[in-house]
């Protein structure tokens, strides 16, 4: 008798559709991942995200350039940090698609704070782009495109999406770019990702200014545009090694940052790896191609796909997806 398969990236005794295996993905979760602030009498809210660990877990899995990585760990952190503003059931995705070495970015966080994302690059155009520029910007490697915010709730649900035309440098200038032109909000975004002998590290502060009508308590709006301009400049001096610092804890660097300015922390927000892959999710999209187009798939009787998402490879016999073919 043949044991039973028990590794659902391999192939199965079980039929595609009915096989609706996870892959064996870190299961982890940074509890206070999100703090969320405000500064009392000022019109200033924010979120600071730290990831710890998990920026390792979703990042250490692809094997890119550290230029692509740092890029995808900043996309990550943002992404983080815009979804947790918002009240919403779905998901919620940044995309930057350009014409440079990274063709396309992306990244997702569901309302539950499940976090994922992935980054593809041109080989040939990242070499050829190091040569000239070894610490390539965001710029450099998206090229001329789009950026783009989407806010998904469902088949039920109208789905939301704004995209601007890829301006500015860095993703922290693409982002506030976003916010001026397509949502007239004015924000201040800092971004950081490494590596450290922890592994790599991602983290994101986010400040807006609110949208008032005449004073906030005893401020007028002369003095309102003066606390903003003051909140920006503390934000300013931030430096990547204290957003990326295990040791310094979110509330912590809060308080540097803005004791004297009426910091209020709000309930922290946990965050969790969050590829949503399945051998039923993949199964799925096999089905969709002709029998012609899985013979071209299949090497040696298996198809493998590869979820781009967490990098694990899933092999499916061929004689198991039948294809438009067998459903006909």
């Amino acid at each position: 008798m043949v044991p039973p398969v028990t590794d659902p990236t391999l192939p199965s005794a079980t039929p595609a559709f009915l096989n609706h295996d996870r892959p064996p993905v870190p299961d982890l979760v940074v509890p206070r991942g999100v703090v969320p602030f405000h500064l009392d009498q000022r019109p200033v809210r924010g979120r600071l995200v730290k990831l710890g660990p998990l920026a390792d877990a979703l990042i250490g899995r692809h094997s890119q350039h550290p230029a692509v990585l740092r890029l995808m760990g900043e996309a990550l952190a943002l992404t983080a940090a815009l979804a947790t503003a918002l009240k919403y059931k779905g998901s919620f995705s940044l995309q930057a698609k350009g014409d440079g070495p990274v063709s396309m970015l992306l990244a997702d966080c569901t309302d539950g704070g499940a976090l994922r994302g992935y980054a593809k690059a041109d080989p040939e155009k990242l070499e050829a782009l190091l040569v000239t520029h070894p610490q390539p910007t965001a710029a450099q490697l998206l090229g001329e495109g789009y950026f783009a915010f989407t806010c998904d709730q469902g088949d039920d649900m109208e789905r939301y999406q704004g995209i601007v035309a890829i301006e500015g440098d860095t993703l922290a200038q693409m982002t506030d770019t976003y916010f001026r032109t397509s949502e007239q909000l004015q924000t201040e975004v800092r971004l950081a990702c490494g590596r450290s002998l922890a592994g790599w590290r991602a983290s994101a502060l986010v400040i807006e200014r609110v949208a008032t009508q005449g004073g906030i308590g005893e401020l007028d709006e002369a003095e309102q545009d003066d606390a903003w301009r003051t909140a920006q400049a503390l934000v300013g001096t931030l430096k990547a090694e204290e957003l990326l610092d295990d040791e310094l804890a979110a509330e912590r660097l809060l308080h540097r940052l803005f004791h004297a300015e009426g910091l209020a922390t709000d309930r922290p927000r946990a965050l969790s790896y969050g590829c949503r892959c399945s051998r039923a999710r993949l199964a799925a999209v096999l089905e969709n191609f002709g029998p012609e187009d899985l013979d071209h798939m299949a090497e040696s009787g298996a198809i493998t796909m590869t979820c781009e998402f967490c990098a694990v490879e899933f092999r499916f016999e061929r004689d198991e997806v039948d294809g438009k073919a067998g459903r006909a």
